[in-house]
């Protein structure tokens, strides 16, 4: 039988919790990262995309009932199969834009070549299809295992694929940690493993008044780059084999 999500994180959050208290720094096994926007500079334009989806009028009214963002792949599962089949065929369209002008984020090799170097491992979840993940593989010569993408049901926020990489492992969540660059997909699907998380907020965006009180759940960590997780693991985290 399948744990209900809130209950799961609670579980895990007590077990840290107990570890906090005991004094001592928590275990850190694996480091799962989100691809676009985390891995990789942000080149889709997703507001466009959400207007050629959904119309401007959907568009703004589904903004206004989200502050904190609009799930698109979720919200059009609710449609008819040739709607579907148009939206999709509408977001392939600019996640292929995406691809064509993939850069890897600054900070991103030096991060992966730290984390080897402490033999810990690597993995990723993406709601962007396997093609584009093979791509990142090829294009810059670095492997994420496992590497999840949208393909894997169900997504992000969902917890599953996190678990699924844990069990993959064979770590606990709280061995792990979720970075990602987007609150309600990333920070809440780790947050609700049991994860901790890390929010990559290169631009300030979350530090604004509307984010303050309309999610779900915080990250226990917050960067401006890649670069500042070096220091972040070594001050909070026993990165022993």
């Amino acid at each position: 039988m399948l744990m209900n999500p809130r209950r799961v994180s609670l579980f895990h959050h007590m077990i840290r919790a107990m570890g906090t208290v005991a004094g001592s720094k928590a275990r850190l096994r694996g480091v799962v990262f989100d691809m676009d926007g985390t891995l990789t500079v942000p080149v889709i334009d997703f507001p466009a995309m959400y207007r050629a989806v959904l119309g401007e009028e959907e568009y703004l009214r589904i903004k206004f009932e989200n502050p904190t963002g609009i799930d698109i792949l979720h919200h059009i599962e609710k449609w008819s199969i040739d709607e579907q089949k148009r939206a999709y065929a509408v977001i392939a369209d600019f996640e292929k834009q995406g691809m064509d002008r993939l850069q890897i984020m600054p900070g991103a090799l030096e991060l992966c070549e730290f984390l080897d170097s402490r033999n810990i491992r690597r993995g990723l979840i993406t709601r962007n299809v396997k093609e584009a993940v093979d791509l990142f593989h090829r294009r810059f010569g670095v492997m994420f295992s496992p590497a999840l993408s949208r393909e894997f049901r169900p997504y992000k926020p969902n917890p599953a694929p996190l678990l699924h990489i844990c069990s993959i492992w064979g770590v606990q969540p709280e061995e792990v940690m979720m970075v990602g660059d987007s609150l309600k997909d990333d920070v809440i699907c780790g947050k609700r493993a049991g994860a901790f998380t890390c929010l990559l907020d290169e631009t300030g965006r979350y530090d604004s008044p509307q984010y303050q009180n309309d999610v779900e759940f915080k990250p226990d960590h917050k960067v401006s780059s890649l670069a500042e997780i070096h220091s972040l693991l070594h001050k909070h985290f026993d990165l022993s084999p």
